[in-house]
């Protein structure tokens, strides 16, 4: 201790404005060893009670310690006190309160993970880049703002390329998790310093060859792009010029993988910036683009340009959109090889796979019986990309696509198969074939039904017996919902009877197996060996079987809204399990999409839906109070849907829900976040009922209480039912409505801009029309007009005006 308070005085010394002191000072401290010094400078650095200028002295001293001696003293430590000295760096940095203090610690941080890299580029303090992430990503504004700091301060290190690079890649990490409110802070500091990194380490490729950092450097501006979006248009300029630069001359071989990285940094920052700013520089970068792609041919399989190519050309058309056809026929010839390449399969047994090694791409699993199936996974991830991209540009240019819709179907449709979904790549490759079928369809509508129809013949089948077989959650997901979008873009009689019994068949195997699932969790959850652990796993699987059942309920959805009352018959195998989801001690999930379900049969199978109604009229009723605001929510939906669609059957269940709806809408919590949703929907529910069944309710005594709650702000899609309900009542001059002399017209106008303003409802459609129509009437009467929009606000005046500019 003693000793640790002369080492104070000795750093206080070395400050003192007397050479002689500060002379004798420096001696002193130069005659301590090493190891010592750095424990007591650690120490002093760490001491909260130490003066502020001892601190910072200690600080300075211990980074030149580092940086002038690491190798005669760092590894002549013991290991047990290295790990000391990094655990207190950066303890020190987390509860140091000056950020002065702070920034310097960052900097002796920095240049100890500079010295512990190796020239082989090994990190041999792996606790730093995690701490780096925590730290980007924390609460603390300084300490983002001095980790941000020293990441920067230690790319600019023109001395170690390596040590840069390894920052550089930190800082790709950081930009690429970092929320994008989180980033803007320090985007302008950020951009800054990447550009003048990328401008000496352009020069340092020109004149002396060394490309490692600037190939870091690039993708870092891709992804602070990619994270900023349209943040970064006043930057677009300082980087264009340069980035065109590098893929127009960086074309010899050892530069294709930078030369890869810039067009994926130029198309990232195209799609960041948007059309309008990046269009002067569109031609001139599709021209290289395209320079490169009729060069294409003459690269190797193994070109790493090929995959970064590929995704750029997508990208291009996102941005350009439509325009982008034109330049389809000399995109599609590779982006087909790539996506045609077929992995390499083999059945081995013990002996042969032992000669086979997995260093060359290759992946086993094992059959049994002393038999393995292997697959070369070589080329797999250039095929997924190049899958995507197909989804792509299938998405973006729709009709514009369909002369490659033939060749691209008959690509897709075999990759829906089940082959080695252990591996990664190959689930995203059949997760692409299933999104992109019904997305070929739309494309290919403008050929006209006969072609469309052939076109479904030919994956309907391997769609059913993909959702039959796929043994990947994930990925029989996606292809669920793409066979559900499938059968609602070709309506009645896409399917034929065998279609439909294999598909019940399915569909009944899935919800049995969703209820036996469930019951040996419960019985896991009663063995000796069940802890939190066990829970956590048994929870996830709870999760994934939930999300198949949405895509259970997704396919029935689409066959209900196909189908109508036609269905029905092939339904009811299904009845009963949907009902089993629906009882009371089954879990929310279960409940909330049985009601969904039901919801469904009522909206687009009624009159004839009533047959049913024993099943889940009362359970739907009751649901209307139940705990879990999904629950709620689903209830709710189905009693509008009841009003609107149900028919006459359904009028005394409407009027007896009306108490129950509003009970819901006025508890205390009901706009909490959570409940939210459902509460929206128990006010659409009864704007239905008054809408469609004025009969039920009294309508004059809920009306008033229905416009105190306006505007729906969550739910876009019941928001529009509200609003045209709204525009009915006054466009008849409904008198509790517009109140006596129109004195409720400034309410009415605050509900239409809030609802505006936080985009319920959109300027192209017909109930954006009906409400500017109404805001028109009021502005042609002068006083009224003055009156209604002196009670708003700036944004709410602006969401009035953008309505009638719009509508």
């Amino acid at each position: 201790m003693a000793e640790q308070q002369q080492f104070y005085l000795l750093l206080g010394n070395l400050m003192s404005p007397d050479n002689t002191a500060r002379k004798q000072s420096e001696e002193t401290y130069e005659n301590i060893p090493g190891q010592t010094k750095i424990t007591f400078l650690l120490q002093a650095v760490h001491d909260a009670a130490a003066a502020e200028e001892v601190k910072q002295m200690a600080a300075v001293l211990l980074r030149r310690l580092l940086s002038s001696a690491f190798d005669e003293i760092y590894p002549g430590l013991t290991v047990e006190l290295q790990t000391a000295i990094k655990t207190e760096l950066l303890n020190c940095i987390q509860a140091e309160n000056s950020s002065n203090i702070r920034k310097k610690v960052c900097d002796v941080a920095a240049e100890l993970s500079r010295n512990l890299i190796d020239d082989d580029g090994n990190n041999q303090w792996p606790e730093v880049l995690k701490f780096l992430f925590d730290s980007v990503n924390s609460q603390d504004v300084a300490l983002r703002e001095a980790v941000i700091s020293a990441l920067l301060q230690t790319m600019e290190d023109q001395t170690n390329p390596r040590v840069q690079a390894h920052a550089a890649a930190a800082l790709i990490n950081f930009t690429e998790d970092c929320p994008k409110n989180l980033l803007i802070p320090y985007l302008e500091n950020l951009v800054q310093h990447l550009h003048i990194i990328m401008v000496a380490k352009l020069q340092e490729l020109i004149q002396k060859g060394t490309k490692l950092v600037l190939e870091q450097v690039v993708t870092s501006i891709a992804s602070v792009a990619d994270t900023a979006e349209e943040k970064f248009v006043p930057y677009y300029d300082l980087f264009m010029p340069s980035l065109k630069h590098i893929v127009e001359n960086a074309v010899q071989k050892e530069l294709r993988l930078l030369r890869g990285k810039t067009i994926e940094c130029i198309s990232l920052i195209g799609l960041a910036v948007g059309k309008e700013k990046f269009m002067p520089d569109a031609s001139a970068v599709m021209q290289l683009l395209l320079k490169t792609q009729t060069d294409f041919n003459d690269l190797e399989d193994d070109d790493p340009q090929i995959s970064y190519m590929i995704s750029a050309w997508a990208r291009m058309c996102k941005i350009l959109g439509k325009e982008f056809q034109q330049y389809l026929p000399v995109v599609m010839g590779p982006l087909m090889k790539t996506a045609s390449i077929k992995p390499e399969v083999a059945l081995l047994d013990t002996q042969d796979m032992e000669n086979m090694s997995e260093d060359d791409g290759w992946e086993f699993v094992n059959l049994g019986d002393q038999q393995s199936f292997g697959i070369k996974t070589a080329g797999l991830e250039e095929k997924a990309t190049a899958c995507q991209m197909l989804v792509c540009y299938a998405k973006e240019l729709k009709e514009g696509f369909v002369e490659y819709t033939e060749q691209v179907v008959k690509l897709m449709v075999p990759l829906l198969k089940f082959y080695f979904h252990d591996d990664i790549l190959e689930r995203m490759t059949t997760m692409a074939a299933a999104e992109s079928m019904p997305l070929l369809l739309e494309c290919a509508r403008v050929r006209g039904p006969e072609y469309l129809t052939q076109m479904w013949h030919f994956m309907c089948d391997a769609l059913i017996k993909a959702i039959g077989t796929e043994p990947d959650s994930d990925v029989l997901s996606e292809i669920m919902h793409s066979f559900a979008k499938c059968i609602e873009l070709m309506g009645d009689g896409c399917l034929n009877n065998e279609h439909f019994e294999e598909l019940g068949g399915i569909l009944k195997g899935k919800l049995e197996e969703h209820f036996k699932n469930q019951e040996l969790r419960q019985a896991k959850r009663q063995d000796e060996d069940y802890d939190e652990q066990v829970e956590e796993t048994l929870q996830d699987e709870d999760e994934n079987d939930v999300y198949i059942l949405t895509k259970v309920s997704d396919i029935l959805h689409s066959l209900f809204s196909s189908y109508k009352e036609k269905v029905l018959p092939w339904f009811e195998q299904l009845l009963q399990l949907i009902v089993n989801l629906i009882c009371p001690h089954r879990p929310w999930a279960d409940r909330q999409w049985g009601l969904c379900i039901f919801d469904d049969v009522v909206e687009h199978c009624s009159p004839s839906s009533f047959k049913y109604a024993e099943y889940f009229l009362q359970p739907m009723l009751q649901s209307l109070c139940d705990s879990s605001p999904e629950v709620r929510q689903a209830a709710a939906y189905g009693i509008g849907v009841m009003a609107q669609f149900g028919g006459e059957s359904y009028r005394p269940f409407c009027t007896e829900a009306i108490p129950l709806l509003v009970g819901v809408i006025q508890a205390a919590d009901s706009r909490a976040k959570e409940n939210v949703n459902a509460t929206e929907n128990c006010i659409s529910a009864v704007g239905k009922v008054m809408r469609y069944r004025p009969e039920c309710v009294n309508v004059n005594e809920v009306l008033p209480h229905w416009l105190s709650w306006l505007p729906l702000n969550e739910d876009k899609e019941e928001a529009v039912h509200t609003f045209n309900f709204l525009c009915d009542l006054i466009e008849s001059n409904n008198p509790i409505v517009l109140g006596p002399d129109n004195t409720n017209l400034p309410k009415i106008f605050l509900i239409i801009a809030d609802g505006v303003a936080n985009e319920s409802v959109k300027g192209e459609d017909g109930c954006s029309k009906r409400l500017a129509n109404v805001i028109h009437q009021v502005q042609v009467s002068g006083e009224l007009w003055t009156q209604c929009v002196s009670t708003l606000n700036e944004a709410q005046q602006k969401a009035i005006q953008d309505l009638l500019n719009t509508a």
